[in-house]
């Protein structure tokens, strides 16, 4: 693989989890520096790469919170890329769905990932880069009849995606290329462990999530922006 992003700056929000685990994995095989904000006081034992010379583990920073994430972009110098990985699910029927859990879906998928943007852009056009912006929508996100039974889940990621083709939209003529994924049930251990019975095999490995989401990060991605890539596997 081409070392396309050699010593490029990247933000890989939830990069300590299985997803942003083999994100920061294909980054580091393509030459990228990775900046990766953790909620926690520590990253988790799991996590390979918290000694990796080219990854910059920046503990307790709470992405809705816009200080916070004001003040880790502006640590990170010359952004290239910013991959938004953080997010949350839950599923209820919706009269079981207090407001409180709506909100929090709404602060974690949607607002994490506005806030992350728009830190991104800003940096992006201070120094004049035709950077690229990354999301994470999701199946439900882009076919709410898959979001029965999860209607917070579903609504916060169409709101994801909907950001993701209005942001595209303002700043193509900045040079800024903005996707996002949306996949269906990605195959790590958390959903094997909620979904024993389920068939793994009809899953998305999250190194195949990897691959799109670094390509779409990449300068080899020259023409793409406003684009909802479906993962599917064979679900």
């Amino acid at each position: 693989m081409a070392a396309t992003l050699e010593q490029k700056h990247v933000v890989v929000t939830g990069g300590t989890g299985a997803l942003g685990s083999a994100v920061v994995a294909q980054l580091l095989q393509e030459g990228a520096i990775c900046h990766v904000p953790n909620s926690h006081a520590a990253a988790p034992a799991h996590f390979p790469f918290t000694t990796h010379d080219r990854v910059h583990l920046v503990n307790n920073v709470y992405l809705e919170d816009t200080e916070a994430v004001t003040s880790f972009y502006a640590g990170v110098p010359d952004l290239w890329a910013s991959i938004h990985l953080a997010g949350g699910f839950a599923m209820a029927p919706v009269e079981k769905t207090e407001s409180a859990a709506y909100n929090e879906m709404m602060d974690t998928n949607a607002r994490t990932a506005f806030l992350c943007s728009r830190a991104a852009v800003r940096a992006m056009l201070a120094s004049g880069t035709r950077g690229r912006i990354v999301n994470v929508s999701a199946r439900a996100g882009l076919e709410p009849r898959r979001g029965a039974g999860m209607v917070a889940y579903a609504a916060s990621k169409a709101a994801v995606a909907a950001m993701t083709v209005a942001l595209a939209e303002e700043l193509k003529s900045k040079g800024i290329l903005i996707n996002a994924i949306a996949p269906s049930t990605l195959d790590t251990p958390a959903n094997r462990a909620d979904m024993p019975d389920a068939d793994f095999s009809k899953w998305v490995s999250p190194e195949a999530a990897a691959e799109t989401i670094v390509y779409l990060a990449s300068p080899r991605n020259e023409a793409m922006s406003g684009t909802l890539v479906p993962l599917y596997g064979r679900a």
